[in-house]
């Protein structure tokens, strides 16, 4: 029998290198092969890079796009007014960080009926635009007949809420009776610096990722890497320990309440309200509305916070409350700090009860003079309120 030429007894490391090189990719290249190789298999290589990233594009990020293009902010009217005589004043209640529809909260605040009717804001899920917000509120107020309008912003919605008032204060014919903040950083330094340091992580990862803004993978991934404290331990020993069933827990929350939920305020959103924090102008918001003018009255500013500053995780209190004073308080001012028993951070939803309360039994009685006013001036216009 004729063996092969080639068998194990005269195999040869030496020409089976040889033959390797002799046969590679670009074998035959002779000027900066190494150089083409080298870009070759790096290109190679960046084939299921691509592949993963257009599937990554096409399925998560671009049907989300698309659908974000089509929302727009909206009014929801919640409540009509308890009494005929308040119909036209209105209460628009706008929320805070993460959360995209007030009309749950304003369901709960119940008690604003006895000051006009309720309206909820609901954000354009794409992103936060004041301006926008202003015209559709004050749009809203003309076409229904509403001479009055109180806001209310929870969190970070009352940095939002003084824009609107500004707007409203300034251009509009309607009259300002008061805008309401319940726990309000006026600045960024008014955010804890943990929340603060949290937000500026989201801003940075959404800079850097392509389609973070829409991706539900990255909201995955970053609302988990927010809660790892509750899975992470980092202390007990040199190398960190996770906690695999409360890992599985955090998960299953974010897939239900971050995710898959319809409502949820969108990375792009979440990310556009910090920003307005960032950006805020509220102090000079709050300046422009102390200025005195002839044919309106001076809003009132309401401040709602924990009687216990600690118990706000989220924003420092005591330090929106210093600004506020200094803004709006004083002899001649027109501020109301509403110290609240058993409260957090802006959680009307969580404390019905106290803030029903702190409606009724402050909050209205506070901003009635302001109401009796305009209710003079009208009568002196040959109006009534």
């Amino acid at each position: 029998m004729t063996r092969h030429p080639s068998t194990v007894a005269d195999w040869s490391n030496d020409r089976r290198k040889a033959r390797l090189h002799a046969t590679r990719l670009g074998h035959q290249w002779q000027k900066f092969g190494r150089t083409r190789r080298l870009l070759a298999a790096i290109a190679l290589g960046t084939v299921p890079l691509l592949l993963a990233g257009g599937q990554y594009w096409v399925h998560d990020v671009q049907p989300e796009r698309e659908r974000l293009a089509l929302t727009q902010p909206q009014i929801h009217e919640v409540y009509d007014a308890q009494s005929p005589a308040d119909h036209d004043t209105a209460v628009v209640d706008l929320v805070g960080l993460g959360n995209k529809d007030a009309t749950d909260t304003a369901r709960t605040l119940s008690s604003y009926d006895r000051i006009g009717r309720v309206w909820a804001v609901q954000y354009d899920n794409g992103g936060i635009d004041t301006k926008v917000i202003s015209e559709l509120i004050a749009a809203r107020a003309a076409d229904e007949g509403i001479d009055n309008i109180v806001l209310s912003g929870h969190s970070m919605g009352g940095v939002v809420a003084l824009e609107v008032a500004q707007h409203i204060y300034e251009d509009t014919d309607a009259n300002l009776i008061g805008v309401v903040l319940d726990c309000t950083p006026v600045d960024l330094h008014a955010v804890r610096a943990g929340s603060r340091d949290s937000g500026e992580d989201m801003l940075r990862w959404i800079g850097w990722l392509p389609g973070a803004r829409e991706s539900r993978t990255m909201r995955l991934l970053v609302e988990t890497a927010a809660r790892q404290s509750r899975f992470l331990d980092t202390k007990s020993d040199w190398y960190p320990h996770v906690d695999v069933d409360e890992f599985r827990d955090v998960v299953d929350e974010v897939l239900t309440e971050k995710v898959l939920s319809e409502d949820v305020a969108s990375n792009g959103l979440i990310e556009s309200q910090f920003k307005t924090i960032v950006a805020s102008g509220a102090i000079d918001n709050l300046k422009s509305l102390a200025v005195d003018t002839d044919d309106k009255p001076r809003p009132g500013i309401v401040f709602v916070r924990p009687r216990a500053g600690w118990k706000d995780q989220v924003v420092d209190v005591d330090y929106t409350q210093k600004i506020l004073v200094e803004q709006s308080g004083g002899t001649d001012g027109a501020l109301l700090v509403a110290k609240l028993d058993g409260t957090g951070h802006a959680n009307p939803n969580q404390q019905p009860v106290v803030y029903n309360e702190a409606i009724v039994g402050r909050i209205l009685p506070f901003l009635q003079p302001i109401f009796d006013e305009v209710s003079v001036t009208s009568d002196a216009a040959g109006g009534r309120r």
